[in-house]
């Protein structure tokens, strides 16, 4: 911050500039202008280092108040106080000059101890004033950085701990990243096409929402390895057991401080316990139905059985994208929302290409 070191004096009176400078020499470097318009080239050159303006009401070329009204729209009257210095202190001339925003108006002839001691007074608690509002946003800097650094943590502690428990699941750690893109690239398109539940959502939530659904499974980490890695079909009472990851998940997540008030804490609870519902009413844990289901929760639902169904599991080899796509629209995986179907119909040659891009177990292309 430029330190404000200087005062302007504008008056088209060299006697009226002489008193005024000499008055403020001992404690300013004093700058002299005859005119406004002088005073703007002044102004627009040493701004940053202007502690206040004297200024001249009636003067040739510009007058004052045209200098004010220049200050007031260049947006210089919060940074620069200005004090009008006139022989008309018409009832008139004050209501203008602190209607555009003067500090103070002080009539002629000048008294040099007073006029300082005003002027002083302003310029102590103007100077005061910017160094608290630059504290401030130093302060509101430091805050949002701070802010942006917790995030980012939060956001590598989330996808730590939901890769870990994919390796528990003997996955590469990758099911966990194409969930993330696969929820957000759905959502995105719902949004486009005016969905319900998603033509009001901003990027920010479609980011949260996304970085939720890397949590779905988390709830695994309580399931026994010999039921999660079984590679044959689960038993009953197996099947039993697994289903309670979406309950565990939730219970996992109430055990982190404060996560109630994180909306990504919010969203991954309504995932880790719904993921697993079905438009039909035939899911679990709750058999949730139709739109009893947030959309969110519907559509990680759906990324996740076509990247369990295109990747290579203990149970089973990997279908091709094509087949994988052909399944759900024919509703071999379950019931889906329609509308959902259809977003995904439309993109998924995208989500095809996105996933040639990527590191995964795939399978080759079908033959023909």
């Amino acid at each position: 911050m430029s330190k404000r070191n200087s005062l302007l004096v504008v008056d088209d009176m060299e006697i009226n500039r002489v008193v005024l400078g000499q008055a403020f020499c001992d404690q300013y470097t004093i700058l002299e202008a005859e005119n406004g318009l002088e005073a703007m080239d002044i102004i627009r050159t040493h701004g940053d280092t202007l502690a206040a303006v004297l200024l001249d009401v009636i003067m040739p070329v510009m007058d004052g108040f045209e200098v004010v009204e220049q200050m007031y729209a260049a947006g210089l009257l919060a940074r620069i106080p200005v004090f009008l210095i006139t022989a008309d202190c018409s009832e008139a001339n004050m209501r203008r000059g602190y209607d555009l925003g003067v500090m103070d108006i002080i009539s002629k002839p000048i008294i040099p101890y007073f006029i300082r001691r005003r002027v002083s007074s302003v310029v102590e608690l103007f100077q005061a004033r910017e160094r608290l509002s630059r504290t401030v946003e130093v302060q509101e800097q430091a805050l949002a950085e701070k802010a942006i650094e917790i995030q980012q943590l939060n956001s590598s502690i989330i996808e730590t701990l939901s890769t870990a428990i994919e390796f528990r699941d003997c996955e590469s750690g990758e099911h966990v990243q194409r969930i993330h893109d696969l929820t957000a690239i759905l959502l995105r398109d719902l949004r486009v096409r005016g969905f319900a539940g998603c033509a009001s959502l901003t990027d920010e939530e479609i980011d949260q929402i996304a970085t939720a659904a890397i949590m779905h499974d988390v709830g695994k980490i309580a399931i026994p390895d010999q039921i999660l890695n079984k590679p044959g079909r689960l038993t009953p009472e197996e099947f039993a057991i697994m289903k309670t990851h979406t309950i565990k998940g939730c219970e996992l997540l109430d055990r982190i401080p404060k996560s109630r008030d994180n909306p990504i804490y919010q969203y991954a609870y309504d995932i880790c316990r719904h993921h697993h519902e079905r438009w039909d009413g035939r899911g679990y844990p709750d058999g949730l139905k139709g739109d009893e289901i947030s959309i969110w929760s519907q559509v990680v639902s759906l990324a996740d059985v076509y990247d369990a169904l295109t990747s290579q599991r203990v149970y089973k080899p990997p279908f091709p994208p094509e087949e994988a796509v052909r399944m759900i629209l024919a509703g071999e995986c379950g019931a889906f929302n329609p509308e959902l179907l259809e977003s995904f119909r439309q993109q998924a040659e995208y989500i095809r290409q996105m996933y040639r891009s990527c590191p995964h177990k795939q399978a080759a292309p079908a033959l023909s």
